[in-house]
């Protein structure tokens, strides 16, 4: 048996390291960073061109006021986004665009049937009612409790 030599020993940690950042380096597929931002650019703007337009023919056609064809336009996109992910076209969407079909407001209705979808076979109460807001609940208790904080600290500054 050879005595131990720490010297060679981290010599050879060392080597395969260096091997391995080598093997990393060579089978690590390329990010596609541009392209990616481009798609969600594009897939992004495509959503807000649609609620715009579905804004238009609210205030137009429909004859609603500003704030009323606000909130048919949310209605109608949610809804939207809800359907397409109930026939499964808004995950392809979203494979493609990233986060450019995330931030819209369909994205935050994808993130409420998903889940639900997903254990609708457990029932509407432990199935569907349990997992509605499982992915969407923490966005909405951070964004709810934020905007207490901050309606706080508004409120102290005015009595200043």
């Amino acid at each position: 048996m050879e005595p131990f030599d720490a010297r060679k020993s981290r010599k050879e940690i060392q080597n395969r390291n260096q091997e391995y950042q080598e093997h990393i380096k060579e089978t690590m597929p390329k990010s596609k960073t541009g392209i990616g931002c481009i798609r969600a650019f594009l897939v992004g703007g495509l959503i807000c061109c649609v609620g715009q337009a579905i804004s238009l023919f609210a205030l137009g056609t429909l004859q609603m006021d500003k704030e009323s064809a606000s909130m048919f336009t949310s209605v109608v996109l949610v809804f939207l986004g809800a359907t397409l992910t109930g026939i499964g076209v808004y995950d392809d969407i979203g494979k493609w665009a990233g986060g450019g079909s995330i931030i819209p407001i369909t994205g935050f209705a994808n993130s409420i049937v998903s889940p639900a979808m997903e254990h609708k076979r457990e029932g509407l109460i432990l199935g569907v009612g349990a997992n509605l807001f499982k992915i969407a609940g923490p966005v909405l208790v951070n964004g709810i409790s934020a905007s207490v904080v901050y309606g706080v600290i508004l409120y102290i500054i005015k009595l200043l």
